[in-house]
């Protein structure tokens, strides 16, 4: 049975299925998380370098929604890693928000992110936020984390879908209780031949195939659309099972190549 919800390694819960921003602004952000809310999602993925966090605020309010009742993610940008300024950075993203759930480093960088990560256990001890993780981190990274911290991330949010899957980073943050999180999980060619024909086989959208093989997987995963039809079936994804040969199927498209940034390169 395909999990509707995992539970962090703190206790808290959070929903397997989280609407996510990036790219989306102004008025289509406005109206995608109203949407979002009104058919049944309950958590927002966004950051501050997306620019659209007071517009995800303002869609919750539109949609109706006590902000108590909706989980959401925010993440904290390169420029500001550093003790003092990640607390300031925390402190905008709060109030853009009306109130942060989960909170995110969003990229280790080089050498910044342990001092980056003590403020954000500072955030966490205040009882400001629910739940404190890291976004692109690899297991050297989360080590050093760890070596000279006492709060062990809740969630690691990276690069992850059919054509790239990290499984020993998978492995060494199951190890440790964190829970890992997909971002741009359909960014593999959903008209590929073995997507398109158990889509077919199923009668689901190819965007469900995925979302519901990545979450048989153990990720969370976080759909952007600002569509209100694709929205709506993103979330319909645990209604129907895949079978084990089409499970291996889909794990035979993992050619281990980045689509996105390494985060060993992507260093500032």
């Amino acid at each position: 049975m395909l999990p509707k919800s995992y539970t962090l390694n703190n206790g808290v819960t959070i929903p397997a299925v989280a609407l996510g921003t990036y790219k989306s602004l102004g008025d289509d952000v406005r109206a995608a998380v109203k949407t979002a809310l009104r058919c049944g999602y309950t958590s927002i993925d966004t950051a501050s370098f997306y620019g659209n966090e007071a517009d995800v605020r303002r869609g919750i309010q539109d949609a109706g929604c006590h902000r108590g009742d909706v989980f959401v993610t925010s993440k904290l940008w390169n420029d500001d890693h550093g003790y003092d300024a990640a607390l300031r950075a925390f402190d905008r993203s709060e109030k853009n928000l009306d109130g942060i759930d989960l909170y995110l480093i969003h990229w280790p960088g080089r050498d910044r992110y342990v001092e980056t990560w003590q403020a954000l256990q500072r955030i966490y001890r205040e009882g400001r936020v629910k739940a404190i993780g890291v976004s692109n981190f690899l297991p050297h990274h989360i080590k050093a984390l760890l070596a000279q911290c006492d709060v062990v991330p809740a969630v690691n949010q990276v690069e992850a879908h059919p054509s790239f899957l990290d499984d020993a980073l998978q492995e060494y943050c199951a190890a440790q209780g964190i829970l890992m999180e997909a971002w741009r999980p359909l960014s593999y060619d959903m008209g590929g031949d073995v997507v398109v024909e158990l889509a077919e086989k199923y009668g689901r959208t190819p965007a469900q195939i995925i979302l519901h093989y990545m979450v048989a997987r153990g990720y969370r995963v976080l759909p952007k659309s600002v569509t209100p039809a694709r929205i709506a079936s993103n979330l319909d994804i645990t209604s129907f099972t895949l079978s084990n040969d089409d499970m291996g199927r889909l794990a035979a498209l993992n050619t281990g190549v980045r689509r996105g940034n390494d985060p060993d390169t992507f260093v500032f």
